[in-house]
């Protein structure tokens, strides 16, 4: 199984959609709660090639975006690839 991250804010509402497509699909995650720490989210900035909306998602190191990215790589039947 791939290893997914997920950085987020506590009441974004996009990181919540994101989380809910992860965990209805069991898939395991770790979430990297950034609210209000700026070096946090510098990281996940450099990590994300200059993004820095929330949620930013990783799998096995790769960024692949936020929210809409994630549920766009579901709907055309590509993210359960990408996680094994």
């Amino acid at each position: 199984m791939s290893k997914v991250e997920i950085y987020t804010w506590q009441y974004c509402p996009f990181c919540i959609r994101a989380k809910y497509l992860l965990k209805k699909k069991n898939i395991s995650f770790k979430e990297h709660k950034i609210d209000g720490d700026d070096d946090a989210r510098e990281i996940m900035t450099k990590r994300a090639n200059g993004r820095s909306t929330l949620p930013q998602i990783f799998i096995d190191n790769e960024s692949i975006g936020g929210c809409d990215d994630l549920y766009e790589l579901e709907n055309e039947n590509k993210l359960d690839a990408l996680l094994n």
